[in-house]
């Protein structure tokens, strides 16, 4: 029966375990592994991997999508295998060793490492490890729930190792669009000008001769652990319902909207799920990972189409969406990172880019990765790829965190991942700051006005009126524009 999903006959005498597949890997390799937002990893052969460092330990540098599921980068981090790991990753203990200097992590914009690759920017996988739910005739890969940087890893590296997951139904296979740009200074414009359009193939193609062999494992994708909307989500939604309203009123939008993109994680899912009671119809999605959100507006009948790289969702949303997988799989296409995050199609599609950020500026600086300046969070992830060209390119936070021990909109960002110059629409629960055409001074009142709780409002307000008494173009204290940041790392408080 499993032999069935290796459609060439002449791979099944590459079929073998784990234990004997990770053996390929060999120290000082760069390794490139499927697996977009904790979906789609290969699962056994990593894990194979960890258990025979303990006994003869090797460094690797790992390359995949974006961050893995079920604890791998926790595992692989602490069997000390990981010498370098990019472009994004979510787990503590992997989080712990960048920031202690352990592991060098690159951060990217998600659409640039398999350019850099193609470019020769940075060195070609020697091995790519791919989940897959079927090899074809042609001994193309057919990928499971993510797509992500899969492809390229598989058609730049020398030898590729493919995990087939039984769990997943062999009806994933026509979900994905697998399109390869040409090469430079040749390469023609992609041709995809609707958010529906399939442009590539269904598998990812391969030489079969590159593999080395074929595991088969039985293991669910990590769920997603997404909080149910709150008060302060259902303002930020509020906020942005209201401003979409009038931009339809205005004619600056049509009625369905542009093709919406959110960031992963609770904010920008529960953003998305305030759209559900919304007059809001016909929409549609051109994003990066296909969450809760996408499928509740699918259902509710306000979305008739949603791309991706890849499906990231809770166990319930999951049961539910593999379980009648028929019902949806007209309304979805999963692409390859590049393609999903893609600029000049962003620009062309005109997408409304929700995003989530750390914390923001008084003159509209993004910071979406780092705390205090200098230890990493996550990575920025697509976020920077959608909000230079998107037609809204709109950032979301909370306006306090910590007990309000931290004010989310400060002085000066301690760490720019998106510069005022990139950030068209600011909202928190307090209100939305539309920058649009604004002056630096001018951005300043509407963030301060819009956007900064009322705990901290009057010493932004201070700040500000006294930088604009020193003078400038953007005005700034500079022996206090991180004093915020200071004063909550000596007291556990921002609050003056």
């Amino acid at each position: 029966m499993q032999l069935e999903r290796i459609r060439l006959s002449s791979l099944h005498q590459k079929v073998m375990s784990a234990e004997e597949a990770c053996e390929f890997i060999q120290d000082g390799m760069t390794v490139g592994m499927s697996g977009f937002t904790r979906a789609g990893e290969a699962k056994a052969v990593p894990r194979a991997l960890v258990e025979r460092v303990r006994q003869s330990p090797i460094k690797i540098n790992l390359m995949t999508g974006a961050s893995l599921g079920n604890d791998l980068d926790k595992a692989l981090t602490e069997a000390g295998l990981l010498a370098r790991r990019m472009p994004f990753q979510v787990d503590n203990t992997l989080r712990k060793a960048i920031n202690n200097g352990q592991v060098m992590f690159i951060d990217q914009h998600l659409s640039e490492t398999v350019e850099q690759l193609r470019n020769h920017q940075l060195k070609l996988p020697d091995i790519a490890v791919i989940e897959a739910v079927a090899i074809t005739e042609q001994g193309h890969i057919v990928p499971t729930t993510s797509v992500g940087n899969s492809a390229s890893f598989a058609i730049f590296a020398k030898q590729v190792i493919i995990e087939i997951n039984t769990l997943h139904l062999p009806e994933l296979e026509g979900l994905h669009d697998i399109y390869i740009p040409s090469y430079r200074p040749s390469r023609l414009p992609l041709p995809l000008v609707k958010v529906d359009d399939r442009i590539g193939s269904t598998a990812i193609p391969i030489d079969p001769a590159k593999i080395v062999g074929i595991v088969f494992t039985n293991q669910a994708d990590s769920f997603s652990t997404v909080s149910a909307p709150d008060a302060d989500t259902d303002g930020i939604a509020s906020h942005l319902v209201s401003f979409f309203r009038e931009e339809v009123k205005q004619g600056r939008l049509a009625k369905n909207l542009s093709p919406l993109q959110a960031g992963i994680g609770n904010i920008a899912n529960a953003v998305m799920m305030g759209l559900l009671n919304s007059e809001f119809t016909d929409m549609t999605m051109y994003s990066e990972v296909l969450q809760d959100s996408t499928f509740e507006l699918i259902d509710a009948g306000k979305l008739k189409f949603a791309s991706g790289s890849s499906i990231t969702l809770s166990e319930p949303c999951y049961a539910r969406v593999f379980g009648d997988l028929a019902k949806y799989k007209d309304k979805l296409v999963l692409r390859p990172q590049e393609i999903s995050n893609h600029p000049e199609i962003v620009r062309r599609l005109g997408i409304i880019a929700v995003n989530t950020a750390l914390e923001f500026d008084i003159y509209g600086n993004v910071n979406s990765t780092h705390v205090c300046g200098t230890r990493m969070m996550n990575g920025i992830g697509g976020s920077g790829d959608f909000a230079r060209n998107a037609h809204y390119a709109i950032f979301v936070t909370k306006s306090i965190a910590k007990n309000g021990n931290i004010s989310s909109v400060v002085p000066m960002v301690s760490h720019v991942d998106h510069t005022e110059h990139d950030v068209d629409i600011l909202v928190t629960e307090q209100g939305l700051a539309d920058l649009r055409g604004l002056a630096p001074r001018e951005r300043a009142v509407q963030i301060i006005n819009n956007c900064v709780h009322p705990d901290y409002r009057a010493q932004m307000l201070d700040y500000f009126e006294r930088a604009c008494e020193r003078g400038g173009h953007t005005p700034h204290l500079m022996d206090e524009a991180f004093s915020w940041h200071v004063r909550l790392e000596q007291t556990g408080s921002m609050k003056g």
